[in-house]
């Protein structure tokens, strides 16, 4: 018998106003996947993991998060606890200007987990080291370069210990020179099992770690399946339409395959 996603939509919309954002979302992430989530700007995909967390509300349909059903939440306390098991790492990185890259991973795991310093300290100092960011711990995130804000903000995504981690079009802001020492760190985490859900407009990353693929059209799921099937055989004309354009940049065709882009990981320098 097939195991029961830790996430699951169903018949999910959202509006602001007269604007529908979401027009009945379904959608399953299991233990151990990666998913990502594509299609063109505007077409719901943030919004999706927002409602996920709870930052958003959506007027029908229900989320649930493991045995969790979101929109039953109502207090402070009950989305924080949420939000110990649902890791979010935003575009625009989110940082504590006024701490060090160590105080920002610390903080969270001393307040809200009620964890002892040295703990907090030790674990952070190890997940620092996973993203190959150390020898920034006592630097600003003024100091950083937007890469390196970025792994930072997995690194304090990863501290609070949570189940899956929901990235939210984390290159979108990054200069091109640093986007690969950021997808090296979101593939290392997929290889070791954590549940990942992306947004994202890398289509060749997303092609080649994604368990699952969803295409998001004007508020609807208008295909998903397997990577290899949405972007080497997609059924919808829209999704082939869109894929094409997407990677016009890199000169391939949808349908043909791609060039293994992400085979050899030490082409990707690490900023310092």
């Amino acid at each position: 018998m097939p195991s029961e996603p830790l996430i699951s939509l169903r018949d999910v919309h959202l509006a602001f106003g007269d604007n529908r954002v979401l027009k009945g979302i379904n959608l399953d992430v299991h233990k151990g996947q990666a998913v990502s989530i594509i299609g063109p700007s505007g077409s719901g995909k943030s919004t999706i993991l927002r409602c996920i967390t709870g930052l958003l509300r959506p007027q029908s349909g229900s989320i649930r998060v493991g045995g969790t059903e979101v929109s039953t939440l109502h207090t402070e306390a009950e989305l924080i606890s949420l939000r110990k098991r649902v890791g979010f790492v935003f575009q625009q990185f989110n940082l504590f200007p006024h701490l060090s890259v160590l105080e920002n991973l610390v903080i969270a795991p001393r307040k809200v987990m009620r964890r002892e310093r040295a703990e907090a300290e030790r674990q952070a100092l190890e997940l620092l080291a996973k993203v190959r960011m150390e020898h920034k711990a006592h630097a600003y995130p003024g100091q950083l370069s937007g890469g390196q804000q970025q792994r930072v903000a997995i690194a304090r995504a990863l501290a609070m210990r949570p189940e899956l981690i929901l990235f939210d079009e984390v290159t979108s802001a990054l200069d091109p020179e640093t986007v690969g020492e950021v997808l090296t760190v979101i593939r290392e985490l997929t290889e070791e099992g954590m549940t990942c859900v992306l947004v994202t407009h890398e289509m060749r990353f997303a092609e080649d770690i994604s368990d699952v693929v969803y295409f998001t059209e004007n508020g609807l799921i208008a295909e998903h399946g397997s990577a290899e099937q949405i972007f080497q055989h997609p059924h919808n004309d829209r999704t082939r339409e869109f894929l094409r354009h997407a990677l016009h940049d890199r000169g391939q065709r949808v349908g043909k395959p791609a060039p293994d882009v992400f085979s050899n990981l030490s082409r990707f320098s690490i900023s310092v």
